[in-house]
């Protein structure tokens, strides 16, 4: 029988037993202090003398290294809800919540260490198999909760964040055959998903970009298109909405993204036949409410490119393959990269310019003219 509220019980053996709280694991596990005696006076009195021996002997821990490591991912959220666009934050909370949280959350932060931050970034690299971009992007949200961590908590231990290595994957891009084969097949019984495809080749717009677009945006008279808005499907943090997720149409993905991009007479000759006289019309639709939200497009666009026998195929690849299908002509870098809406021409050389076979070839066939 036990006496309430005390942690001490009578054992089958007829002896007492006291516990009480000695300490903390690294991972947050209580660890248990435990006495024995003959009678109940007795262990109360070895118990009270163990825990007045261990207020004596350790210093009081301070409240903020009692606390676990999730209360502080949940901090570094509030502070940063304003900070970052509502699609950058539902990413925040998706990475925190399913990954973070679940492997980190419980610890205490004196008991994180580099060790422990290594296994978890294996265990998503190799039992989650995630990307090991994915895994770069959590880990460096882990990095910014750690840093803000350490700013409440002065003496927590240095925590290093070890990311693991970028393997660049040679991106898909059509071929020009693939594309003219796709081309026929999007202009044959074009609609709407059609055409929004077929404009994402001719101008390298994102998915999210192309949904967005608006009559207003397109000048068909001055052959220029301004990319001001782009939309995503992201989830519903309203508890009490129906819906789990929803439509936001929102700024484009960084400052460069919102640019100009002149039109071929090609592309205008294409955009006059879907023209619509309503300025605040979708452009894909022709409607002011409704649009064709970005997971539609690529769900017909898997089903277009398995009609052409087209594999390996997702929509980001008619950007990749327009800068390619640029870079085959001669563009200059500089201009490649402002119509891509990238931050710098390094980035569009590094990740989106892709040297067909027949680019090599033409230019290893001018080292005829000096004699090789």
């Amino acid at each position: 029988m036990s006496r309430k509220g005390e942690n001490i019980y009578k054992r089958k053996d007829n002896r007492w037993e006291a516990r009480y709280i000695k300490g903390y694991t690294a991972e947050g596990i209580i660890r248990y202090g435990y006495c024995y005696a003959a009678t109940y006076r007795e262990v109360k009195e070895k118990v009270t003398a163990a825990k007045a021996a261990l207020m004596n002997n350790l210093t009081p821990e301070p409240v903020s290294i009692r606390r676990r490591f999730g209360l502080y991912c949940d901090e570094w959220l509030r502070l940063n809800r304003s900070r970052v666009k509502e699609s950058t934050y539902v990413k925040y909370i998706t990475n925190i919540e399913n990954h973070i949280k679940p492997k980190l959350g419980g610890c205490f932060v004196q008991g994180l260490s580099s060790l422990i931050v290594e296994e978890f970034s294996h265990d998503l690299l190799y039992e989650k198999e995630l990307s090991p971009k994915t895994v770069r992007d959590i880990l460096m949200l882990l990095h910014a909760i750690l840093k803000y961590t350490q700013k409440q908590v002065p003496n927590m231990p240095l925590v290093e964040v070890v990311y693991p290595k970028d393997i660049k994957k040679e991106m898909r891009v059509l071929s020009r055959d693939e594309q003219t084969r796709l081309v026929q097949y999007l202009l044959l019984d074009m609609d709407e998903c059609k055409f929004g495809v077929l404009l994402a080749l001719l101008t390298g717009l994102r998915i999210g970009e192309v949904c967005a677009l608006r009559w207003r945006d397109v000048s068909l008279t001055d052959k220029l298109m301004c990319v001001s808005s782009t939309m995503q499907r992201l989830k519903n943090l309203d508890e009490n909405a129906q819906q789990k997720t929803k439509i936001i149409i929102s700024n484009p993905k960084s400052n460069t993204s919102a640019r100009q991009i002149p039109l071929t007479d090609y592309t205008v000759k294409l955009c006059k036949v879907w023209e619509v006289r309503d300025p605040s019309a979708f452009v894909l639709t022709g409607e002011t409410d409704r649009y064709i939200e970005p997971r539609t497009l690529q769900y017909r666009l898997e089903r277009y490119t398995k009609d052409c026998d087209l594999s390996g195929v997702h929509f980001h690849v008619m950007r990749h393959t327009f800068a390619t299908r640029c870079v085959e002509v001669g563009f200059e870098i500089k201009s490649l990269s402002e119509i891509l809406g990238h931050t710098s021409p390094k980035f569009t050389l590094e990740r989106y310019v892709h040297s067909s076979l027949e680019l090599k070839r033409d230019n290893m066939s001018k080292l005829g003219a000096i004699g090789y």
